[in-house]
Order: structure tokens, then C-alpha cells, then sequence
């Protein structure tokens, strides 16, 4: 199975494409320790969501992990924020820039094609197929891109990450009427801190289905770990789930998904 998908009632789909962690055998025999530990795998987002299905949303999340090929990256591998440090289509490191292929076994331009086709594409096709339908069954539909990552990564920028990354391309993936909306909600909750369209504008997702014009609103969220769980390897418990953290921010995803839906229901008017 290449992902977990469940359709839902609401103008609403939450993706998840940084949310897996399966390894092919073939692949993982080719990486190093480092890439096995999947360290930057956006941890736990299906059950920190897990009210999704009892909200009405349909559900997305990829079942490969972002070390096989990351489904939020250009089938060209360009780069999304240009004079900047990221991974690539088929990351070659992880955030920490530990090597993930043993040497000599990198993918090379025949096998990314590979994967592109058995990995990549599937969760592409999904995810089009399901805008589609809520768009013929609603008339507009939110495409909410669910990911995390720690909360300080020096590879990528300097301090603390705030809690909350809003990114919407800058405005062009969405209304900014939806984005008010989402951003004013957790502004007014004020336990957490956030940006919008700062170091996280939104990946090759948001930018590439967020089509205002033809009723797809796509807005992403780059939520850090440690609202949630234990961010860092180092912890007594590795990358585990922290249901006392998550139950103080799932009302608060829960409230804005919900007038995320009822701006689409609306049209887009509320």
C-alpha cells in the first residue's frame, strides 16, 4: 500500500506526504544507519489527526518514507526556495547532513525515474483523483497540507523555529480570506507562536494543487514537534507521541480545520 487514504464529507483533504516511514527492503539495503533511524519523518501526524475521520475530512498520508523520494519535491527536482539549502527530489542526506547511502549506492538517474514512477506517482494520482471529486461534489475544496519538523534544525535556519508555519506561496496557493481565517484562530488561542509565509511558504504541493482560480485552496502547516511529542533522538523516549502535549493543540487544529471547512462550504464568502 503506498498510502492510507480516507474520504471524507467536508470540502476538505488533509495531506500528509511527509508521514511514512516504510523503507523498501531493496532500498534499505543500500542506506546507511542514519537513514534507517528515518529521523526526519514527519512523526506521528495520522494520530495527532486521528479526529479527522469524526470531523467530516478525507485523509491522506503516504505510507514511503521521505528518504525513498519526497512527495512534496518537483518530479524535476528543482529547487522550491532558490539560494537556499534543502533536500532534493531524492535526498541524498539527512537535516542533520549525515550521509543516507552507503558509497557508491546512491540513486542514480535511472533509479529516481524508478521511484518516481512507483512511489511518487500513486500519491500524485490519489490526491488529484480526490480534489477532483470533492470539487464536483462541493464547488471549492481546502487542501490542507499536514507536516511537522523539529524545532530547531541549523541546517535550514538560525534559533527556534515559532510553533505554527503558515504557508500559502506567498498568497498564491489560496484566498487570504482562508488564510486570515486559519491564522486568526490560533492567533486569538495565543499559546502558540506563528508565522505565516516566513521560512515555510508552502512545498511543491501547496504551490502546485493550490489553484484559487479553480476552487482548490491549498494551505500548508509546518507544525514544530515539540508541540507534540519528543522532537529529539536524544530524548529518554525517541521521537515518541506525547498525548498530554497533543491533547492541548488538537483543539486548536481541530477548530481551524473546521473553519477552514465551513469558509469552502460557504464560498469561500465567510
Amino acid at each position: 500500500m503506498d498510502f492510507a487514504f480516507e474520504a471524507g464529507t467536508l470540502p476538505l483533504l488533509i495531506s500528509m506526504p511527509h508521514a511514512g516511514t516504510g523503507i523498501p527492503a531493496d532500498i534499505a539495503a543500500t542506506m546507511t544507519p542514519a537513514a534507517l533511524r528515518k529521523a526526519d519523518t514527519d512523526w506521528h501526524l495520522r494520530e495527532l489527526y486521528g479526529f479527522a475521520r469524526e470531523l467530516g475530512a478525507s485523509t491522506l498520508a503516504a505510507h514511503w518514507s521521505r528518504y525513498v523520494i519526497d512527495l512534496n519535491r518537483p518530479a524535476d527536482n528543482a529547487n522550491l526556495y532558490p539560494g537556499q539549502d534543502t533536500t532534493g527530489l531524492c535526498p541524498l542526506d539527512t537535516f542533520a547532513r549525515e550521509p543516507l547511502y552507503q558509497p557508491g549506492r546512491a540513486p542514480d538517474e535511472g533509479e529516481v525515474r524508478r521511484r518516481l514512477a512507483l512511489y511518487w506517482q500513486p500519491y500524485h494520482d490519489q490526491l488529484r483523483a480526490e480534489l477532483d471529486r470533492l470539487l464536483h461534489v462541493h464547488g471549492r475544496v481546502v487542501l490542507w497540507e499536514a507536516h511537522s519538523i523539529a524545532s530547531v534544525v541549523l541546517r535550514f535556519f538560525e534559533g527556534k523555529l515559532p510553533d505554527l508555519n503558515f504557508g500559502s506561496a506567498d498568497g498564491a496557493s489560496c484566498d487570504p480570506a482562508l488564510t486570515e481565517r486559519v491564522t486568526g484562530i490560533a492567533q486569538e488561542d495565543g499559546h502558540y507562536t506563528i508565522a505565516i509565509n516566513g521560512r515555510f511558504k508552502g512545498g511543491h504541493i501547496t504551490r502546485t494543487y493550490g489553484r484559487p482560480d479553480a476552487g482548490v485552496h491549498a494551505l500548508q502547516l509546518e507544525m514544530c514537534q515539540s508541540t507534540y511529542m519528543n522532537e529529539s533522538a536524544d530524548d529518554p523516549a525517541p521521537f515518541g507521541y506525547r498525548p498530554d502535549l497533543a491533547g492541548q493543540v488538537q483543539p486548536l487544529l481541530r477548530r481551524m480545520l473546521a473553519a477552514a471547512a465551513g469558509w469552502a462550504g460557504k464560498g469561500g464568502t465567510a
